[in-house]
């Protein structure tokens, strides 16, 4: 049975798209809504552009009542009747209610080798550290944040003269081949981690 997915981003949505583009053949699952917390964000677009139907929370309408927020999510998330939701860049964290009701079926991809570096700015993290490599991870998600079991990494090496751009544009084209690898994978129920680079 094909697996119906929603896509949450809240920017550009390059993996967003990636993941839309992969979703097409004998691909287990396919795309039934791009969901966004930024009405204004130009993958929304990107997203219709592809055929794939989109609605928009804005979060800061909400202030600091994250329920109400994910409450709202939830009334467009049930409406399609969903097998599992990939965040894509979705810029909020989510409560513990919100990720017990999808546990189990939502996937995150986060740009650095979890479990160094949760949370942001991890490409400078990396490189001050001294790190000789830095990379991508897509992983089930939690309560707690960026902590939930690995399902595929990309190793990226960090090169002399590195800055944070530098490197986040080379484990983008990384991240674009791990996630559509993880789902195919994930929307079967296989959840062997996947290892590149």
């Amino acid at each position: 049975m094909t697996k119906r997915v929603a896509i949450l981003i809240s920017g550009g949505g390059s993996n967003m798209v990636s993941l839309v583009k992969s979703m097409t053949g004998d691909h287990p699952a396919r795309p039934v809504l791009v969901l966004s917390n930024n009405p204004d964000c130009s993958g929304l677009a990107k997203a219709r552009d592809l055929g794939v139907e989109t609605a928009a929370v804005d979060h800061r309408q909400f202030g600091k009542d994250r329920a109400a927020f994910e409450a709202a999510m939830n009334v467009h998330l049930d409406a399609v009747d969903l097998d599992m939701i990939c965040l894509a860049g979705f810029m909020r964290i989510l409560t513990a209610d919100f990720t017990a009701k999808w546990g189990g079926r939502m996937l995150n991809i986060h740009p650095s080798l979890l479990p160094k570096y949760q949370g942001l700015n991890t490409y400078n993290r990396a490189i001050e550290a001294g790190d000789k490599t830095a990379g991508c991870t897509v992983h089930e998600v939690t309560a707690e944040l960026d902590a939930g079991p690995i399902l595929g990494q990309a190793e990226v090496p960090i090169l002399d003269g590195d800055t944070a751009d530098t490197l986040a544009a080379r484990i983008l084209i990384e991240e674009h081949k791990l996630y559509p690898a993880v789902l195919r994978q994930y929307a079967v129920g296989d959840r062997t981690p996947i290892k590149i680079g």
